[in-house]
């Protein structure tokens, strides 16, 4: 790519131009390329205004009489240009698909123009009939115009690419020599110490080194809050950085880099081919060779039932141009293209088109249950003081006191309790966090322990008794000591998520079955299913096993989804008719997943089967009035109701235009049908 005649300097990332600017290369010569159809359009309907004048059909239609000497040899010229100028598209087109074997659209067009170009030019030379120049003006006009149309539509669509690729900065803030400096980002390489100033796009994978600060990542994880971020974790190149300074070792840059996987993915599924698309290009392909046949035919028959050579020719060009499916050959990859960017800005990201075309016919979806239909993390379920001594909201205000500078879920538990309660974080000092048994500090000159069970054991003390209240299969005790004395019991228990209830429902009412599947002891699985209504569990399964309980449900026949987010979950995924990798779990389980949800919200498993339902109308629908268009013009065009009615080749052209418009507007409503559950 050259960079010095370039507007798009970021387009290829650190030293791995390669693959990525491959991507966008082919965006920017289909650049070229529309534009050049709209100029080449321009010009020839310039050309075609004297040809129109000049014609002995038009002036007779206008009443007004032109003709001189030598006036056929100007119409000839500028009819000559036309063809070679205008045609040239179409004729490199003829010669592309004949050497492919694969003749298509452009051969139906070159065919088209050049028997109308050859017969005029016979015409001109002293053969019996009518030219047809102006017709062939007009048609090669409207042809550009449809083909400017189908190739800015398709635009359309890698343009929301491009709308990923923006989300990296053009420069970077990099320490060199304990100075700051700025570099551009193609410059930047692995180990580099970045600077990440307030607001400022982070340009590439690393991790903070130093500073604390909260990062935007929903671009690209669909996380809508912002994530804290502080030394030694991990920021996301395209992410965007809150309030505080961020110092970040780069640890990926260009090809390996979360943002560009995303962009490969989205482009590949642009690209891969489903059955529906192969269908369509069969269907294309078909109407091809029927067009060239029926136009053949009826050439022949009109020549043999005694018409003028023009009416024969003019009828076989005019089904030629008809029958042209343009509408087919932008029925399907329109509505791809926008889908797949659309479920893109969802946080949807489709890997395989066939798997997301077959959700529309699942019939049962296994949910892997940590992480995907609860939260994974821990909130508080109950407070039970130990005496009168403290309240359960004294218990809370002590406990998060504490466990604020613990990283631990327990202590994020904790503290967003806190919050909903609107009580008071209290200041402690002297912190110390023992791995496995629990956290003390001292707060408000009192000393304050809140530990779990292995602190009894280890201090050789009696467990304190856990009331029946408590479901220990579901819940996490943690005891809490002030001055040495038990104050109480706080439990957490792992979530439900927000979405899961309403999701599990939407799907049994689209006649969709769901199963959990969990490592966990049958109580805890029971307890999940039944909360969620669930068809059913599977508990106590090794994570070798989960792919053997999939292949289970396909041998009675059903068509099965996997939704999972680990690394264990990945054969099963694999196996699945459609694997849904949920969250910006782990790569391995993204890999083999066909679809991957980059919300982990459960809800988004059922916008995701809505989705490719309406994907699935809109190609259908395409499909039909293309070929339906087809079915309806051909005939007519071979003039089937001569004389009551006549279709004129500019009118053919007009029509088959117009068809390939309806098409592409129907695949833009695609963002009307479809709202996603939470956004």
């Amino acid at each position: 790519m050259d960079h010095s005649s370039h507007h798009h300097h970021h387009h290829s990332h650190q030293g791995e131009p390669a693959k990525h600017a491959a991507v966008v290369q082919v965006d920017e010569h289909a650049g070229h390329h529309t534009e050049d159809f709209l100029k080449r359009f321009w010009i020839c309907l310039a050309l075609t205004v004297p040809i129109l004048l000049l014609s002995p059909m038009i002036q007779h239609w206008l009443k007004i009489d032109w003709r001189f000497q030598g006036d056929q040899i100007i119409v000839l010229l500028l009819g000559s240009v036309l063809y070679f100028y205008g045609g040239a598209p179409f004729l490199k087109g003829l010669v592309r698909e004949l050497k492919a074997k694969d003749p298509g659209m452009m051969t139906l067009v070159a065919v088209a123009i050049t028997t109308a170009y050859l017969y005029s030019i016979a015409v001109v030379l002293g053969l019996e009939g009518m030219d047809f120049f102006w017709e062939l003006a007009t048609l090669i006009d409207i042809m550009l115009l449809g083909h400017w149309l189908e190739m800015k539509s398709q635009m359309a669509a890698s343009q929301a690419l491009e709308s990923l690729v923006k989300l990296l900065p053009a420069e970077v803030h990099v320490v060199q020599n304990d100075q700051v400096i700025d570099i551009p980002l193609s410059e930047l390489k692995r180990d580099d110490l970045m600077v990440i100033k307030p607001g400022e796009k982070v340009p590439a994978d690393g991790r903070v080194v130093e500073g604390h600060s909260s990062v935007n990542e929903s671009m690209l994880t669909g996380e809508s809050i912002p994530v804290v971020k502080h030394a030694e974790m991990e920021v996301i190149g395209g992410s965007i950085n809150g309030d505080g300074v961020l110092r970040v070792k780069v640890t990926g840059t260009g090809e390996d880099s979360y943002l560009n996987k995303v962009i490969r993915l989205v482009g590949s599924a642009q690209h891969s081919k489903s059955k529906t698309q192969n269908l369509a290009h069969r269907v294309a392909k078909w109407l091809t060779l029927i067009s060239l046949a029926v136009g053949i035919s009826t050439f022949v028959y009109w020549l043999g039932s005694g018409a003028a050579l023009s009416f024969a020719l003019e009828r076989m060009v005019t089904v030629m141009v008809t029958a042209c499916p343009h509408a087919l050959g932008v029925a399907i990859p329109l509505v791809v293209a926008i889908s797949t960017s659309l479920a893109a800005r969802q946080g949807l990201l489709i890997r395989n088109r066939t798997a997301f075309e077959n959700t529309r016919r699942l019939s049962t979806i296994i949910f892997d249950k940590t992480g995907t239909v609860t939260e994974g993390s821990h909130e508080v379920a109950q407070l039970i003081p130990a005496s009168t001594k403290y309240s359960a909201d004294d218990l809370l205000i002590y406990a998060a006191a504490v466990q604020q500078h613990s990283e631990h879920h327990i202590a994020r538990g904790m503290i967003s309790a806190l919050k909903k309660k609107n009580l008071p974080l209290k200041s402690s000092n002297e912190f110390q966090y023992r791995q496995g048994v629990g956290v003390s500090a001292m707060v408000e000159g009192k000393n304050v322990f809140s530990v779990g069970p292995n602190y009894f054991r280890e201090n050789k003390l009696e467990l304190p008794a856990i009331p029946d209240s408590v479901d220990q299969a579901i819940e996490t005790v943690t005891f809490l000591l002030i001055d040495d004395e038990l104050a109480g019991l706080i439990t957490l228990g792992d979530q439900i998520r927000a979405g899961s209830v309403q999701a599990v429902a939407a799907l049994q009412e689209m006649g969709i079955r769901t199963f959990l599947l969990t490592g966990d002891n049958d109580k805890v699985a029971g307890s999940v299913a039944k909360k969620l209504k669930m068809d059913g569990y599977l508990a106590n399964v090794l994570p070798d096993e989960k792919q053997e309980k999939v292949k289970s449900f396909q041998l009675k026949g059903e068509l099965v989804a996997m939704t999972g987010d680990g690394v264990n979950d990945a054969p099963a995924l694999a196996q699945a008719d459609v694997g849904i990798a949920v969250g910006s779990g782990t790569d391995v389980a993204a890999e083999t997943a066909d679809i991957i949800l980059v919300n982990s919200d459960p809800q988004d498993v059922v916008s995701l089967i809505q989705f490719g339902k309406a994907t699935y109308r809109k190609m259908i629908q395409n499909l039909a009035w293309a070929v339906g268009y087809n079915i309806i013009a051909i005939p007519l065009a071979a003039g089937v109701l001569y004389p009551e009615f006549v279709l004129s080749p500019a009118l053919g052209a007009v029509l088959m235009s117009a068809s390939t418009v309806i098409v592409a507007l129907n695949a833009q409503l695609l963002n009307r049908t479809v709202s996603f559950g939470n956004k």
